[in-house]
């Protein structure tokens, strides 16, 4: 029989305190919480252990990203099953429940996550009632059996941010073991509402610097350079060809979005590790 202190809460966050608050309203006390705050701000830790007795936040004295951040918690856990959550995500009631049952049923997985329509499948598609075998789930909501990860290894930490997910899958897959996507569970995702600071164009900038590094290592690391290459090629001349036409046109702000995107792919391309953080 397994219970709710079978689960350690992993979030990993940067300046996100209402949201994880949000997040940590919606979790049972009795699962034990790691937070890893990488904005290294004591009043936010203050606040969280404060506020629930149930939760460790760990302060980092640099932005870690993601995967690093997300595997530094990930090796504290001392439970059996670990659910690795975006800040931004809210838990129905029996969220976790439904996570314990389905562990019940599926004795050999790596990776259970919940099962996400589209609005399209939602129109033709009437829901699955038994779990669905997958190659990949959606990064916000990951649950982990941990002793499979100490086998095969966690987050891939070149990622600070997006593809880590998606790589993470492959290298389950990879290594003859299994993903499981659960229709009876249910969580709700704001999405790109993570970070909470003032400055909406330095998260854009950010986001397009790191999108486009993360997918280049991403398909270097799986096809090798060429093919990397061969795929990015066509987006490097047409991202180039936007920012000279809103340089010209002085669009400013479209014009440094795609400047942004055309040096972390450069950086990839040449091989440098994924440098740049939002400035706050």
């Amino acid at each position: 029989m397994m219970f709710l202190n079978d689960i350690t809460i992993v979030i990993t966050t940067f300046y996100s305190e209402t949201k994880v608050i949000e997040c940590l309203k919606s979790i049972n006390n009795k699962c034990k919480v790691i937070v890893v705050e990488n904005s290294g701000s004591k009043k936010i830790k203050e606040k969280l252990e404060s506020t629930y007795q149930n939760v460790d936040c760990i302060l980092s004295k640099e932005n870690m990203g993601y995967s690093k951040s997300n595997n530094l918690a990930l090796k504290m856990v001392k439970t059996k099953y670990a659910l690795v959550l975006n800040p931004d995500t809210i838990l129905q009631k029996d969220t976790l429940e439904n996570f314990l049952h389905a562990c019940g049923s599926i004795k050999d997985f790596a990776i259970l996550a919940p099962y996400i329509q589209t609005e399209e499948e939602k129109k033709h598609t009437k829901v699955p009632s038994n779990p669905i075998p997958a190659e990949s789930v959606k990064g916000f909501a990951m649950f982990f059996n941990i002793k499979k990860f100490y086998e095969i290894g966690f987050f891939d930490e070149n990622f600070f941010l997006y593809f880590e997910d998606i790589d993470l899958c492959r290298k389950v897959i990879k290594n003859n073991n299994k993903i499981f996507l659960l229709p009876s569970v249910k969580i709700d995702h704001k999405g790109a509402k993570s970070v909470e600071l003032s400055d909406d164009k330095e998260l854009e900038f950010n986001r397009n610097w790191h999108w486009m590094w993360s997918s280049f290592y991403y398909h270097k690391k799986h096809g090798g350079f060429l093919k990397a290459f061969i795929i990015f090629f066509p987006k490097l001349i047409t991202t180039f060809a936007k920012f000279l036409i809103f340089t010209i046109f002085r669009h400013k702000n479209k014009s440094r979005i795609y400047l942004f995107r055309l040096s972390g792919l450069f950086n990839s391309m040449i091989g440098k590790k994924s440098w740049y953080r939002p400035k706050v």
